[in-house]
């Protein structure tokens, strides 16, 4: 007899599109046989087609609307753009009191899955602001706007904060307006001399959006703007009709998996994860990651032929295959531009988790990817433009060494590229988080003599990201290291970290920072599992030695000492921090290991020279003002006593 499994509540992390049509009521009381006629044509013609070429499914009908569901915000809004400019086509020509006209409202939220229907406040959201949208135009959450800003190629005007009717919290805003009004003052923001050139979208313009840094691209006569959609993908001609690459640095596109299993259920598992790294990747900041659905047609191709093709930097591909209970994913980065592979990566999981396992496998190759991708373009700035950097050079250049294990030198020498950066570009949104991390670094490692001075700096330069850009995930995650290292309130820094992973679940920095958050707020039992899941997410992570340690320092705090010597071992042979040392120094003492702990103070005493039980002590209280956690730093301090660290 089979078993039933126990019910649990689905919950994933999706773009919500919420339509309905304007005056409904009134239309149908005018004319209720035609206008039933008329809607039924306009759903098959125009918004069932775009939603299925978009990757989208619809999740209810509503009568005068419907409420769909996309992988990604800049699918949903591509979506919206394409059904609305078809509508105005297909009903230009009715009397205008009789014209059936969409509103939509676009979110993106964390929902409740059911089998015929999605529920929770991202789907109140994104219903609440098709309210408030105009007939046959589309308002958008900053959640939203912050995915698809400069990937969707038409313009978004900012109507600030608004309350929504039961809504606990302001929303800021975007609206595009009615295809009429977005056609002139879309065409409004091309230059004069620019070639008059036939588009998809009934008239509707497409701006030519700015560049990393949010540097204006210039147009010189030549040049004409030609927007192909097919999918959800826009190509750069020039006169003599080539494919130019996208003004991102890091534009790529994940081609579908090979199943080399041969059986139906690894190819939806392969197909699962091709469409999920698209989703992880676009997470990234200044990336363009081609949609899933173009993706598709280019499956077994050249790269060299899809970089052209699709104007990419990079292609991603790779296969799938599955022995008994075993799953094997390799995956490899391959340069478009000469077909080189220039990374590779296998991850190998256990397909009875098959529900766990597809996010840990995305996750990883996303965090991976995103680590080399830094590391590539910061190689190829230094090679390219050595006397020359720009703020987006000068601010790969930081990354990459800031994605490298903390040091006291490897963060000052990072400070310095961003500053450089943002002396060109003051409000180069990457720069500005990547200086406010090294700065908050510092502070948590005691590596400056001015801690409370980087704080206001660091605190300074991420406040301006998020007024900007409100669902910034890395923003959020430093913000929260930011209140860590200041030692009060560390709760605060709980809350940054938890939106920083509700925006990116695979944000393995933010999960690793939240454990050790969980110590500093006297919770450390509640650490291991954001720990473990960092190390899921990303098991050769530049920070795993950071994160071996506070698995020990955790096991610290709750007198596990044998468990916290073995943490703390694995921490050190990847890289030799100080505070490891500490840890490990009074594990073996209070385990009665006297000569293994003389050993660790003397490492300490070497990487921290003339540290003493006393700085332990201030170094706590600087970390932390929780009652909890002080009474436990005290048992470690005593731990250090009998080591025979001087007082």
């Amino acid at each position: 007899m089979v078993q039933e499994r126990p019910v649990r509540v689905e919950r994933r992390l999706s773009a919500i599109l919420a339509a309905d049509v304007a005056g409904y009521s009134r239309l149908m009381h005018n004319d209720e046989e035609a206008t039933h006629a008329k809607l039924t044509a306009l759903l098959t013609e125009a918004v069932q087609p775009a939603i299925a070429e978009h990757g989208g499914h619809i999740v209810k009908n509503t009568g005068d609307g419907f409420l769909a569901e996309f992988p990604s915000a800049v699918e949903a809004v591509r979506t919206a753009v394409q059904f609305q400019t078809r509508i105005h086509e297909l009903t230009i020509g009715d009397v205008e009191d009789r014209r059936i006209a969409f509103r939509v409202g676009i979110n993106i939220g964390d929902v409740i899955v059911e089998p015929q229907d999605i529920f929770g406040d991202g789907v109140n959201i994104a219903a609440r602001l098709e309210g408030i949208a105009e007939p046959g135009g589309i308002c958008i959450s900053s959640s939203a706007y912050d995915q698809v800003q400069g990937k969707v190629g038409v313009e978004f005007g900012d109507l600030g904060e608004r309350n929504l009717k039961n809504i606990a919290r302001p929303i800021r805003v975007y609206r595009m307006p009615p295809c009429d009004a977005a056609t002139n003052r879309q065409s409004a923001l091309l230059p004069p001399h620019a070639p008059s050139l036939p588009n998809m979208f009934g008239g509707l313009s497409f701006r030519l959006w700015p560049t990393l840094g949010g540097r204006r691209a210039r147009m010189a006569p030549v040049i004409a703007l030609l927007l192909l959609m097919t999918g959800g993908v826009a190509y750069w001609y020039i006169h003599q009709g080539e494919p130019q690459p996208l003004n991102h640095r890091l534009s790529i596109v994940v081609l579908p998996f090979t199943n080399l299993s041969n059986a139906s259920e690894q190819e939806y598992f392969a197909e699962g994860i091709t469409d999920d790294l698209s989703a992880d990747l676009s997470r990234i900041e200044d990336s363009f990651v081609i949609a899933p659905n173009t993706a598709r047609a280019y499956k077994n191709v050249d790269p060299k032929r899809v970089g052209r093709e699709l104007g990419v930097r990079y292609v991603l591909d790779g296969s799938l295959r599955r022995t008994e209970s075993l799953v094997r994913i390799n995956a490899r980065l391959i340069d478009a531009r000469t077909g080189a592979e220039i990374w590779s990566e296998r991850v190998d999981g256990d397909w009875s988790k098959s529900m766990q396992l597809q996010d840990i496998i995305t996750g990883r190759l996303a965090r991976r990817l995103d680590l080399e991708l830094t590391n590539r373009e910061s190689r190829d700035a230094e090679v390219m433009r050595p006397n020359n950097p720009d703020a987006v050079d000068l601010t790969m250049r930081g990354w990459a060494v800031l994605n490298q294990p903390y040091s006291r030198e490897q963060l000052s020498q990072s400070r310095a590229f961003f500053e450089r950066a943002l002396q060109i570009d003051p409000g180069f949104p990457k720069a500005l988080v990547g200086l406010a991390e090294t700065l908050a670094m510092e502070a948590n490692y005691r590596w400056t003599d001015a801690p409370a001075d980087q704080l206001r700096r660091a605190e300074n330069a991420v406040v301006q990201v998020l007024s900007k850009f409100p669902s910034d995930a890395m923003a959020h995650f430093v913000k929260g290291e930011i209140q860590r290292a200041r030692g009060r309130n560390v709760e605060a820094a709980v809350g940054e970290y938890e939106a920083a992973i509700a925006i990116n679940p695979s944000l393995a920095p933010a999960h690793g920072a939240l454990g050790a958050a969980k110590i500093r707020v006297g919770r450390s039992a509640e650490a291991f599992a954001p720990l473990q899941m960092a190390l899921q997410l990303s098991p050769r992570d530049p920070l795993l030695s950071t994160w071996y340690f506070y698995i020990g320092h955790a096991h610290s705090h709750l007198g596990q000492y044998e468990e916290a010597i073995d943490w703390c071992g694995r921490s050190i042979a990847v890289q030799p921090l100080w505070i490891a040392y500490a840890d490990l120094a009074a594990a073996y003492a209070l385990t009665g290991h006297e000569r293994e702990a003389h050993a660790a103070v003397a490492e300490l005493r070497r990487l921290r020279p003339n540290y003493t039980v006393t700085e332990w002590l201030q170094d706590g209280k600087g970390w932390s003002d929780n009652a909890v956690f002080l009474a436990e730093f005290q048992r470690i301090a005593e731990g250090l006593r009998k080591a025979s660290l001087p007082e």
